[in-house]
């Protein structure tokens, strides 16, 4: 138990805040539909299908946008986002109008806050480190209710620390981190599951075989003809549409390149996924349907592993759950941050009194 208290200590000391800012920066990701709706205009107004609709159509057929893909309006936000090539993009409201276009994603909070919870602003090898982190967070976990539970008799859940000495916030973190350990289990896990593939296949392997997920959701090994910039965009959505009916469009990827396939993504009424996982393929030469897969109908593990990131980002349960996650981030925000300076504050100081000593 020593050296499980020592390693979970000094690596603590180390990982402390970077763990603490992932935690913070989910929190506020909670409500970016709220500060949308506070700072872009429009963003507050219910969604209307038929305005949205005509809006789509007018957005995908101005060609000299060279747009390379949109999401649709939610009933939470009244925006389209917009993409166009590098880090450029914008919003534009339900009518098709742009509102706000930015040429780096430095200019929005919430976009590069994302991409910070993301992937720590370093791309793909972030993406790992995240994960790695995520992972080590699960080991912070476990570890911290085993050498809580041989304190568990002193237990007193306080916010924050009766005082500001080492032996306070040392019992604020045994005692908070064990009331969260739950949470705080479930977001670091489902953080891990998402941003490192192997984990998710580890862990959903009784459901599907490994690399059933990636294989799935892979798109056709199919090349499409070249891009038609006379596409007919409004007969495609209706196409959409019309096979699935009760769904909502969610998503379209426009083909930046020949041999690229159109990609329109559309949320069935009981998938959890916020931008759907039913999707369809269309030659952007012709229109043709190149193939379309039901979220139904995926495989078991797949349509599992669909169920994460609405869990991790709790857009289902409600503002209950919704309330318990930010609970979350800001506990893994508070233990992290006081981990640090909780150990290094108390290293400081001791070398402070050896030097003093050491001279007289």
């Amino acid at each position: 138990m020593i050296w499980i208290d020592r390693i979970h200590r000094w690596t603590g000391a180390f990982l402390g805040l970077l763990l603490a800012a992932l935690g913070l920066s989910g929190t506020l990701l909670l409500y970016e539909d709220a500060w949308l709706r506070a700072t872009v205009p429009h963003a507050q107004e219910p969604l209307v299908s038929d305005v949205v609709n005509a809006g789509a159509e007018r957005l995908l057929a101005d060609n000299t946008l060279q747009l390379t893909g949109i999401i649709f309006p939610t009933d939470s936000l009244g925006l389209f986002r917009l993409s166009f090539a590098g880090d450029e993009g914008g919003y534009a409201d339900q009518t098709g109008t742009i509102l706000v276009r930015w040429s780096s994603k430095w200019e929005r909070l919430e976009l590069w806050l994302f991409e910070f919870h993301h992937d720590l602003l370093m791309g793909e090898t972030g993406l790992i480190v995240s994960g790695v982190l995520a992972l080590i967070g699960l080991g912070f976990v476990i570890t911290g209710v085993l050498l809580w539970w041989r304190t568990r008799k002193t237990f007193a859940f306080r916010v924050l620390p009766s005082r500001w000495s080492r032996l306070q916030i040392l019992r604020h973190h045994r005692d908070m981190g064990a009331v969260m350990a739950p949470l705080l289990f479930l977001t670091l896990l489902t953080g891990a599951m998402l941003t490192l593939r192997p984990v998710a296949d580890y862990l959903l392997a009784p459901l599907s075989p490994p690399g059933t997920i990636a294989e799935s959701l892979a798109p056709p090994k199919v090349k499409g003809g070249p891009i038609d910039r006379h596409f007919q965009w409004g007969t495609m959505l209706e196409a959409v549409r019309n096979a699935y009916v009760d769904a909502e469009l969610r998503t379209v990827s426009i083909p930046q390149r020949d041999g690229q396939l159109v990609r329109v993504r559309v949320r069935q009424p009981d998938e959890w996924l916020p931008n759907g996982r039913t999707i369809l393929w269309f030659d952007p030469a012709n229109g043709r349907l190149v193939e379309s897969r039901d979220a139904h109908t995926l495989p078991l593990a797949t349509r599992a592993f669909n169920l994460v990131y609405p869990v991790h980002a709790s857009t289902v349960g409600g503002f209950v759950y919704k309330a318990l996650m930010t609970a979350a981030g800001l506990a893994l925000a508070l233990l992290g941050t006081l981990a640090v300076y909780g150990f290094w504050g108390f290293q400081t100081r001791r070398a402070l009194q050896n030097s003093r000593l050491a001279a007289q």
